[in-house]
């Protein structure tokens, strides 16, 4: 049982830095942002206005590249060694220090515990050095918003995010309020691209050896001479819902991959000749599966008036929002459904320390989840996006 006491100091620390930041100046209100969910050291600094004053990321994916996967000791390890730097360069580029900071938003879930903790760990040691309070981001809420740092995107609003980690769809009702409407029953997208650009041993290939299997494959199909050589199936044809499935396409390629390996007798690390077409396949059958889940979704929106019919939009954030592909397919649903497409720059699609800033200004300013009781604050692996929905009919 929670003790009456704590209760009571935490709200009366929420109603002091609610009142800290009406009496505060607009112009020296900055928010520091800390990310460190996955493999990506990352942090930033945006003011009141929502500008950005600097950024620094320090990236591991060469390095598990090579390994075919995030190793979680090692990626704890280096961000441990470039937390520190990190944070200091981006306060450095923005020629600002900890004092001139309002408050340090710091990804606390969902994530991996090994890479979460480092951050989460750095962050409350710059809560207790310079007196500063903690607003705990939860990653994917981070990812709907950032797109509304670069356009006008008012509340409710339809969110797809695809990445290697996540796939889901949900409303966007407030900064801190999430209708869950569908999400994946097994593995994201980001990740089966990955796994099967490795059988297809398409880091073999020079001008892929060092980008993501997601950009390898996006690369290969726009070469492909015979899309249609590879008939693949539609995940979850027949499930009226808005949840994904991405396995079964997996073992689809796989199976094509197979049988093409086996018809030229591949061996070592020769690559069949229709690598470009079944990547194409491949590509294209995950857009019609996200662009099938997305329309039911907005359907779904429709029938029970979640989002009013001038406001049609739809964010698509995470990793998997940089390829084009997909993005240019959703946008052509959108044009038939009447809605609005947006994401984030490129850069900020995949994960990042502006994210984290961003949100935490977003609740600065309404004054949510601001606390100095950081001893009540700790990581979590996995997270809901908040709310559950009933599934659509």
């Amino acid at each position: 049982m929670i003790k009456f006491s704590r209760l009571f100091n935490g709200i009366q620390n929420q109603i002091r830095y609610t009142k800290l930041y009406l009496t505060v100046p607009y112009s020296n209100q900055h928010i520091l942002g800390i990310e460190t969910s996955a493999d990506d050291t990352g942090c930033a600094i945006v003011n009141n206005k929502g500008e950005l004053l600097a950024e620094s990321l320090h990236s591991q994916n060469l390095i598990h590249l090579r390994n075919g996967g995030i190793i979680p000791d090692v990626a704890q390890d280096l961000h441990r060694t470039y937390i520190k730097p990190i944070v200091s360069e981006t306060l450095r580029k923005a020629t600002m220090s900890m004092e001139d900071i309002s408050a340090i938003a710091v990804t606390l879930k969902p994530g991996l515990p090994l890479s979460l903790v480092v951050g989460m760990k750095y962050a409350k040691h710059l809560a207790r050095r310079f007196n500063k309070p903690i607003i705990p981001i939860h990653h994917m809420e981070a990812h709907a918003l950032t797109a509304r740092m670069y356009y006008n995107i008012p509340f409710p609003f339809l969110v797809l995010l695809i990445s290697g980690g996540h796939c889901l769809l949900a409303v966007a009702q407030d900064v801190n309020h999430f209708q869950l409407l569908g999400q994946s029953i097994d593995s994201a997208p980001g990740e089966i691209f990955d796994k099967v650009a490795r059988k297809m041993k398409l880091r073999n290939i020079s001008e892929y050896s060092k980008i993501s299997g997601g950009k390898a494959i996006e690369l290969a199909a726009s070469k492909a001479t015979n899309p249609h050589m590879f008939k693949l199936p539609l995940p979850l044809a027949e499930y009226k819902d808005c949840n994904f499935s991405f396995n079964g396409l997996k073992t689809s390629v796989l199976l094509q991959l197979h049988r093409k390996e086996k018809q030229h007798e591949i061996i070592a690390d020769k690559l069949i000749p229709e690598v470009n077409d079944l990547c194409a396949a491949m590509l294209m059958a995950a857009s019609r599966h996200l662009i099938h889940r997305t329309q039911r979704a907005m359907e779904f929106c429709e029938k029970n008036n979640l989002i009013p019919e001038s406001n049609k939009q739809l964010i698509v954030s995470g990793g998997v929002a940089c390829n084009n592909y997909i993005f240019n397919a959703l946008t052509m649903l959108c044009d038939e459904t009447n809605y609005k497409i947006y994401r984030p720059p490129p850069k900020l699609c995949t994960d990042n320390g502006v994210m984290i800033a961003w949100n935490g200004l977003e609740k600065w300013r309404k004054g949510l989840d601001i606390t100095t009781d950081i001893k009540t604050l700790d990581i979590e692996a996995v997270s809901p996006l908040d709310i559950a929905m009933r599934r659509a009919r």
